[in-house]
């Protein structure tokens, strides 16, 4: 059983729910199991530290997680055109992973929530891709042959799955929005078992 790392950081819950959806798609492919994974909040008083098991939610993200997953789905908020700082700061603290090239040469995806419409759904997906590529990931987009991917009028991009939830987080995930996050797990999930062949 391949496993797939589905690891986002999630403050209001959208983010959450669109690692739900594609833990979803990672798991309708044979052979493939999705692991949840979050990451703690960042803390801006340098002595605090988050409680070492989260209240609510998927487990906090370990080195062993990376080392054993076959595939990686990372999602993030945006922050001002960006993925948010526990995303960052995580990714930022994985020196020895990347000189030991443990993910090198796996497939990832990412995916991302926004406030609104032109809130920087693009410009965060990049912004996540950058670390992976250094680590020598191989990055899956979601291609346009889904049919969500033309006619949706809240999320979805080529670069990964994506969710406008307001600024209130007033929207539900559109049905076009979850159709499209359960396809970009599934097509991890299918690469990540090719690669293994």
């Amino acid at each position: 059983m391949q496993e797939i790392l589905v690891l986002y950081y999630s403050q209001h819950g959208a983010t959450r729910e669109l690692a739900r959806l594609i833990a979803r798609g990672v798991d309708s492919v044979e052979g493939c199991r999705a692991r949840l994974r979050t990451v703690p909040k960042v803390s801006t008083v340098c002595e605090a530290t988050a409680p070492a098991i989260p209240d609510e939610g998927a487990p906090y993200v370990e080195r062993a997680d990376l080392a054993e997953c076959a595939g990686l789905a990372l999602g993030s908020p945006t922050r001002f055109g960006n993925m948010a700082a526990p995303m960052k700061y995580f990714i930022d603290g994985t020196s020895a992973e990347w000189l030991s090239g443990t993910l090198a040469g796996k497939p990832a995806c990412v995916f991302t929530s926004t406030a609104s419409m032109h809130g920087g759904q693009e410009t965060t997906l990049i912004s996540m891709m950058t670390p992976l590529l250094h680590h020598g990931m191989l990055i899956v987009g979601l291609p346009y042959s889904e049919p969500d991917l033309a006619a949706t009028q809240g999320g979805g991009t080529p670069y990964g799955a994506s969710h406008v939830s307001g600024l209130k987080n007033e929207h539900p995930i559109s049905e076009a929005e979850r159709r499209l996050a359960i396809a970009q797990g599934r097509r991890l999930a299918e690469v990540a078992r090719k690669l293994a062949t």
